[in-house]
């Protein structure tokens, strides 16, 4: 569809639910465990929780001034097109090709063999079979035609929200073992330090992830310079405290040796806050969360090598621009796309795909964020329905906060921000040399 047919339909409640739709997802339940290995610190861990929202907040407000101003198909792609070129925009779009979207079916596929074996007590052998197993069954279900994963979406998007909200309104009333300090003196522990606090923030912001698309509805918002700001603000808000109620939840329940690096903590906590059987059907429910979301990611994520195809800007476009013949899917791209997903199955681990695709995103949202900077100087007169609030102060805390996550990330995990920033920069030889030969 054209820009131009956009129809403006979507009301604040409407904006206000794709915020928390996008964003909410399976990282809740999972990082909790990172993040106390990081912090080994039960009120560190919810400063943490709190200051990614924060920052999320911040960058949610200071993107939703391009979507405005920008209101196109592509969202972020379009955005850093407009302000720095087509390759840095190529680039974001090779890199959600190469490792974004891949490495979140594959991290998500991991996890969801990881609650499957603690479940049903399987063999610790079969989680890679079963993770692959997963990932291919949700390829299979969108080859079988966009209504049919869409309809998968619907129906997991609700169930998702029930062991939350059944975590957060039984776990925060009810007498917890553990006694979790909220003051800021709790901060101060021996065992937290700032590069264990930066290791902490990286891993908390996989469950916030989804907030750079959430000025993709501009175009079609009522009144967008009203309600696009109150969407975020509101929705970033709430999944924030839900979020940190949850982990208050987790904290208060279990000692932070029974946390620390154990996937499995959201269950377990579960099981003794509604016992055996009402913990299993909680699990289920996590089950359910985490499909969906595998499902979520393989549905939006095999159309950025399609859409990118269709542009004739890969190698190879004729193929991954194939659509098939009954479902009209990008069959080709969705094939492409698993394939990597399971390489990285059998390379990396949860944690580390995480941090890796959260890592390289960051990179490219600090590019978005100065180019609110960049546009108001070099296009003054560029229509802008929406201005961020507190400019320049918000865009900064986003730039900055960014930066710091960077930088420590480089510092602290070098091999893996080396692995980001590599598989990134390969698509420089892959653009000049397609372009040459275009």
């Amino acid at each position: 569809m054209n820009e131009k047919q956009l129809k403006r339909e979507i009301s604040l409640l409407g904006a206000l639910s794709t915020v928390m739709g996008t964003v909410i997802g399976a990282g809740v339940f999972f990082k909790v465990a990172a993040v106390v290995m990081h912090t080994q610190n039960a009120t560190a861990t919810l400063y943490a929780w709190a200051f990614a929202g924060i920052l999320t907040i911040c960058g949610g407000l200071t993107v939703a001034e391009l979507a405005t101003a920008i209101p196109k198909t592509g969202g972020a792609i379009k955005y850093i097109e407009a302000t720095y070129g087509k390759l840095p925009a190529f680039l974001l779009g090779w890199a959600q090709m190469i490792i974004y979207f891949p490495a979140n079916i594959a991290a998500l596929s991991i996890i969801f063999a990881t609650q499957l074996v603690n479940l049903f007590h399987l063999p610790l052998a079969s989680l890679l079979p079963i993770a692959i197993v997963a990932g291919c069954s949700v390829t299979g279900i969108n080859l079988l035609g966009t209504k049919v994963a869409a309809n998968v979406q619907s129906v997991t998007l609700i169930v998702k929200l029930l062991p939350i909200a059944l975590i957060v309104l039984v776990g925060v009333f009810q007498p917890g073992e553990i006694s979790v300090s909220i003051l800021p003196e709790g901060l101060l522990s021996p065992k937290t330090s700032v590069a264990g606090f930066a290791s902490a923030l990286l891993a908390t912001l996989f469950a916030y992830d989804g907030w750079l698309n959430v000025g993709n509805v501009a175009g079609e918002m009522k009144h967008p310079e009203k309600d696009l700001p109150k969407a975020i603000i509101l929705g970033l808000s709430f999944v924030t405290l839900i979020y940190v109620l949850i982990n208050y939840v987790f904290l208060k329940n279990l000692p932070i040796t029974d946390i620390a690096g154990n996937l499995n903590a959201a269950s377990q906590a579960a099981q003794l806050i509604f016992g055996a059987l009402g913990g299993k059907l909680v699990t289920i429910g996590i089950l359910i969360s985490v499909y969906g979301a595998l499902n979520g990611y393989t549905m939006t994520g095999i159309r950025v090598p399609y859409a990118l195809a269709v542009n004739d800007e890969l190698p190879f476009s004729s193929y991954l621009k194939r659509l098939s013949k009954r479902t009209i899917v990008p069959y080709v791209a969705a094939l492409f796309q698993l394939a990597i997903a399971l390489v990285m199955m059998l390379l990396g681990n949860f944690d580390l795909l995480t941090d890796m695709l959260v890592f390289v995103m960051w990179f490219f949202s600090i590019l978005i964020f100065a180019a609110v900077f960049i546009l108001r100087k070099r296009q003054p007169d560029l229509p802008r329905p929406y201005k961020v609030p507190l400019y320049p102060i918000l865009p900064l805390i986003a730039i900055l906060g960014g930066a710091f996550i960077l930088v420590m990330t480089i510092i602290y995990s070098t091999q893996l921000a080396l692995t980001g920033i590599g598989l990134t920069l390969l698509g420089i030889p892959v653009y000049f040399y397609h372009t040459k030969k275009s």
